[in-house]
């Protein structure tokens, strides 16, 4: 990767800047603590879903085992972002390094990508679940399962190196301030020194694929799953089909409502604010979301999560007592 620099800054800026979202001091301190808590509120959620599903034998069932490994995707994919984000609510000079500019694109790429793919095997898990009941044990071994979550991991980690890579390489110029919280593909080309269309056409083909086929899935099995609901006699039986995957089309409602909004039309299009409020949503506050709406709509995650809670209760009655 090449940097040229104007003689102004090059003495003092030793990586990009990330303006994130620029106010007084004041604000910035204020934003910090919101986050800090969002963060930490992400963080907990989504741990209390994976230590729900691995303590309670009830929940060891490939549609929970798959909800925990999400919730561990999750609880990576909101990491790659906000700490930096909280360091440079404190940070007079939001300066990000190359290399870590670029590890961040990578890493927040990829989960997003992995997130995707995730999505697509639990619409797959409900349509074997609702579609064929008779041989879904069968089926959806654990075996598969396994399968499908290492998939899942391997695919979003390998689709983006190649495009990271080319985009590395490019020369940059000029201030190198990047106007968001984030290193973001839009506004790191926009700092290229010389526009490559054969660059913008490759990252334009690939960037979009792990976003858009897994969506294409996600609606084709659950087209099935409608079709499917819509044949049984009672209504008692279709409210229960409809009911185990709506907590999971809620989850894919916010995040590709959010995603397809940045990502469905040309970057141009976008103001920077919006650019920021959108890319927050998707990736800061969906990952706090999802264990609230896969909890409350879930009477054996909210049984196991109550469970943990009052044997959390009993051991720090008995630590406290002890002391």
């Amino acid at each position: 990767m090449k940097i040229l620099s104007s003689p102004s800054n090059s003495s003092t800026i030793s990586g990009f800047i990330l303006l994130g979202f620029p106010c007084p001091r004041e604000g910035q301190i204020l934003l910090f603590v919101l986050f800090v808590i969002v963060y930490l509120l992400t963080l907990m959620g989504n741990a209390s879903i994976i230590c729900a599903v691995r303590w309670d034998q009830r929940l060891h069932t490939p549609m929970y085992l798959l909800l925990a490994n999400f919730s561990f995707l999750e609880i990576w994919y909101v990491t790659s972002t906000v700490p930096n984000m909280l360091a440079n609510f404190l940070s007079d000079t939001k300066v990000i390094s190359f290399s870590g500019c670029f590890l961040q694109f990578y890493f927040f790429f990829s989960l997003g990508s992995t997130e995707c793919f995730f999505l697509a095997v639990m619409a797959f898990d409900r349509y074997l679940a609702i579609c064929r009941p008779l041989h879904y044990p069968a089926l959806m071994t654990g075996r598969l399962c396994n399968i499908l979550v290492i998939g899942c991991w391997v695919l979003g980690f390998l689709w983006f190196p190649v495009p990271i890579i080319i985009i590395s390489q490019m020369s940059f110029c000029g201030s190198r301030i990047i106007d968001h919280f984030l290193c973001d593909p839009g506004p790191l080309l926009a700092l290229t020194c010389q526009k490559d269309p054969r660059v913008e056409l490759v990252f334009s083909i690939l960037s979009p694929l792990p976003l858009i086929i897994p969506f294409l899935f996600i609606m084709g099995s659950y087209a099935l799953v409608l079709i499917a609901v819509l044949k049984v006699p009672s209504a008692s039986g279709k409210r229960k089909a409809f009911s185990t995957c709506g907590s999971h089309l809620a989850v894919v409602a916010l995040f590709y409502g959010s995603v397809l909004v940045m990502y469905g039309s040309p970057t141009s299009e976008h103001e920077a604010g919006m650019q920021k409020l959108v890319t927050l949503f998707y990736s800061v506050l969906t990952p706090l979301l999802n264990p609230v709406i896969y909890s409350l709509r879930n009477k054996y995650m909210k049984t196991a999560l109550k469970k943990i809670l009052g044997e959390i209760k009993i051991w720090l009655s008995k630590k406290i007592l002890g002391n």
